[in-house]
């Protein structure tokens, strides 16, 4: 009998330790893994004229967006320990395994005809409109419009008139010394018009979308003969992306990949961004268009509730330089013309493999709806971060109300992810999969959005369940759509005019054949400037 008890109390002894241990287990997990609460994220009180970048602010109210943690991280946290040793595992490796470059390595040094900068013939001043992106590849587009015309380039002027109201000057978000010097052997660049020509009378214009040279050089350039500055009224999409000589469009790039770089205090807060996210793991950054701007202009309303979509309708309705008004959204959201919503972003996520502690880092704006709709990807993946958790409130100050400089930080923790994926193809996305195949073709991952909605569809309408057959579809539809070296696409068959030009694949978002070629026509090419410099 008392050996009866005696092993009796040994069992509750080792039950008890066994209860401890797992406590102390969870408590750690805690520590690096904690949930938000569940208040709904302030929405913005006005419309943006763009719909690149939403407005991106500190909010005081506790969402799944405010920093819950100290940002400073000593060690990585224990799920990313745990994510580090799966990684081993072949199936893991595979998924973060970026695409084959296939020997492409960026090819922009000029050819040997091409000359230092030719005599100015006046001044070109510009004002770059939109949000951040789009503002990125019209001031680099219009380095080459000043190389064509022979302009001296005026620092240009970025927009202050949007939605976001930023005060930005050029300097506070790009580095202005950098973008001059870059430059010296292409364009002329000055910071200021000389005085003598601050009240001169000015050409303003706007030039024509998707231009060639001939444009430039005959209509543009004639406008020399009477004024000796000319006003560009905006810069977007001024510049045709193909049938360019082979020096503009290495000039485009070397302008946007080299000479374009952001203002050292954006840079280095975004290499801190980037080596805080790193201590978790190799890790994906999302950019997740679910934003109340573009729900109202795309009229998506999937997974929202009634009232939610009568309040983006009114918005739409409201909003007159929105053309379309009246937009069915079933058959957008089944033509793939929607950005995916979170829920569905988990889905994906899951059916491509990821586990459930794969570090996350979403680069948006505010969600609309908030935790309301981020619960269910928060769920599948408790390490989201983004800038708010990441940093300070005092670190993150600086950039505060200024829209493109947090658009920028964004930026830079996508650029340097293992992983991007955008849920929509709007400039950010396009801006950053073009950086990304510059820089050697970094894995990025394009949802097939309406192949996917099918598959929602059915797991919605239960004939079909969440498991291997679902994951197979997944993954075999995106097996090519990683990110892999290409040619840039040509205009869709059958369009005309504008249509043909706009349905044109954008020149930043892939920079090949331009910019990009093999080793060894990348090696001959390099060689010759090298030799022509000498010279």
């Amino acid at each position: 009998m008392q050996k009866k008890r005696w092993r009796k109390v040994s069992i509750v002894r080792k039950m008890l330790t066994f209860a401890i241990t797992g406590i102390a287990l969870m408590a750690l997990l805690y520590v690096h893994i904690q949930f938000p609460a569940s208040e709904v994220t302030k929405l913005p009180d006005k419309l943006p004229t763009q719909h690149e970048y939403s407005s991106q602010k500190l909010s005081r109210e506790r969402s799944w967006i405010q920093e819950l943690a100290p940002p400073h991280l000593p060690k990585a946290p224990l799920a990313a320990r745990k994510l580090d040793v799966a990684s081993r595992n072949g199936s893991l490796e595979k998924l973060w395994k970026p695409p084959p470059n296939r020997d492409h390595v960026p090819c922009v040094a000029a050819s040997p005809l091409y000359t230092p900068p030719p005599e100015s013939r006046g001044y070109l001043l510009v004002h770059a409109n939109g949000g951040l992106n789009q503002m990125r590849a019209g001031i680099c587009d219009m380095v080459a419009v000043a190389r064509i015309i022979n302009a001296t380039l005026v620092i240009p002027e970025l927009d202050k008139r949007s939605f976001w109201q930023d005060s930005s000057n050029f300097s506070d978000v790009f580095d202005e010394d950098q973008f001059i010097i870059s430059l010296k052997n292409d364009v002329n660049v000055v910071k200021k018009l000389p005085k003598e020509l601050a009240s001169a009378t000015k050409a303003v214009k706007h030039f024509r979308s998707w231009s060639g040279v001939d444009y430039y050089e005959e209509e543009i350039a004639r406008l020399w003969d009477e004024y000796q500055i000319i006003r560009a009224a905006k810069s977007d999409s001024r510049l045709a992306n193909n049938n360019l000589p082979p020096d503009i469009q290495k000039l485009r790039c070397r302008a946007c990949y080299e000479a374009l770089r952001f203002a050292p205090k954006i840079e280095a807060m975004g290499k801190m961004l980037v080596d805080r996210m790193r201590s978790y793991g190799p890790y994906i950054a999302l950019h997740l268009r679910f934003e109340k701007d573009m729900l109202a202009f795309s009229g998506c309303t999937h997974d929202l509730s009634p009232e939610e979509a009568e309040e983006l309708k009114a918005i739409r309705e409201n909003t007159t330089w929105w053309k379309v008004k009246e937009i069915d959204p079933v058959e957008q959201r089944s033509k793939g013309y929607c950005p995916l919503t979170p829920r569905e972003v988990g889905l994906f996520l899951s059916g491509l493999g990821f586990p459930s502690n794969t570090p996350i880092y979403i680069a948006a704006g505010e969600i609309y709806g908030g935790d309301s709709h981020m619960s269910d990807l928060l769920l599948r993946y408790p390490l989201l971060m983004n800038k708010e958790k990441l940093a300070s409130i005092e670190e993150l100050e600086p950039f505060v109300n200024h829209a493109s400089q947090l658009a920028a930080l964004d930026y830079i923790v996508s650029v340097e992810s293992d992983i991007f994926i955008p849920t929509y193809s709007g400039n950010m996305a396009r801006a950053v999969e073009g950086h990304r195949r510059f820089l050697g073709h970094r894995k990025t991952i394009s949802p097939d959005r309406r192949t996917l909605v099918r598959l929602f569809d059915k797991i919605d309408q239960g004939t079909m369940k969440e498991g291997k057959n679902l994951s197979n579809r997944i993954i075999e539809t995106h097996r090519r759509r990683q990110g892999s070296p290409r040619k840039r696409k040509g205009p869709i068959s059958g369009t005309k005019g504008t249509d043909r030009f706009r349905s044109e694949e954008a020149f930043y978002v892939n920079p090949l054949p331009d910019c990009l070629c093999r080793k060894e026509s990348s090696y001959m090419n390099n060689s010759r400037s090298i030799r022509q410099r000498a010279d």
